[in-house]
């Protein structure tokens, strides 16, 4: 498919999906918690990625090639997503799917605070600022209220942590020897660093197997094959297409999507403060992402 200008039809109901798929997988990530540990579950998940993402690449003919001067980025980067996703299944495990939710997916304001100081063409403008400042209201709002008496708020830290380390990560493979390299590879430089690092520490977070069933096996697959691996490909291939701006436009709908999801299929209370952060959140990341109007001068 050749490259667009903006978002038609197919790109809007892609990413929609897409952001359903993200939602859905905060719920799936809750419910395998209860037979897997979290951070077991979360290497195990990297590590079955590392063979799918491999498979992709001898289908589509691309080398496995680790360019001289990318090494240190790639491990770098592998060990920031091990952080993440330590800190998101941990979450999931201590808090409501809504609540971590709305926390991680504030990512783009951490992105945002970065990328003023990293890189010199990506400044916090007036509309950003305002942005910066009713999403981390709302941030600061979902984990300082708890009128919906569910969770902890070690579990909201969490999703917090998660959110930053996923915005470094974003980072790191923007404005590193990163940058040089197929998103592929950075892509299987996170799951396989991630993997063993993930292994070696879920033995001091307990026993590896909860109460195991079928369904826990399942959202193991499911978070293999259809998240880590396959999601990130499609993801991929509408960046490939679509204006990064564009795409990025609909990241404000996975958060809302992810507490519709943990009210209908987890029957979780969602409580006022919380739609107050949701709102808060959604209206700052739409505002982040708002492209910038060229101003035509006259002569």
């Amino acid at each position: 498919m050749e490259k667009k200008s903006q978002i038609d039809l197919f790109g809007a109901v892609s990413l929609t999906g897409f952001a359903l798929l993200l939602a859905f997988n905060q719920v799936v990530i809750k419910v395998t918690n209860e037979g897997l540990q979290p951070v077991f579950f979360a290497g195990v998940r990297s590590a079955g990625a590392i063979a799918c993402i491999w498979l992709w690449l001898r289908w589509r003919g691309i080398p496995l090639r680790f360019e001289p001067g990318t090494r240190g980025a790639g491990f770098l980067i592998g060990c920031v997503f091990a952080f993440e996703f330590l800190c998101l299944f941990v979450a999931l495990d201590l808090t409501a799917v809504s609540r971590a939710s709305v926390i991680f997916y504030s990512m783009p304001v951490w992105l945002a605070l970065i990328a003023h100081f990293v890189l010199p063409d990506d400044r916090i403008t007036p509309l950003k600022a305002l942005g910066l400042g009713l999403a981390l209201g709302g941030v600061a709002l979902a984990i300082l209220t708890r009128d919906d008496e569910v969770g902890s708020i070690w579990g909201d830290l969490a999703a917090l942590g998660a959110a930053i380390s996923w915005a470094s990560a974003a980072m790191l493979a923007k404005a590193s020897s990163l940058s040089r390299v197929r998103p592929e590879i950075q892509h299987f430089w996170q799951v396989a660093v991630s993997a063993p690092i993930l292994l070696i520490a879920a033995l001091f977070f307990g026993p590896l197997i909860r109460d195991l069933a079928p369904i826990h096996i399942a959202g193991l697959l499911f978070q293999i094959v259809m998240v880590v691996s396959a999601g990130f490909i499609f993801w991929l291939w509408l960046l490939s297409i679509y204006p990064a701006s564009g795409v990025a436009s609909f990241s404000f709908l996975s958060p809302v999507l992810s507490v519709g999801l943990g009210w209908l299929l987890l029957g979780e209370e969602i409580g006022l403060s919380l739609i107050g952060a949701l709102f808060l959140v959604v209206a700052g990341i739409v505002l982040i992402n708002r492209p910038v109007r060229s101003r035509k001068t006259s002569v």
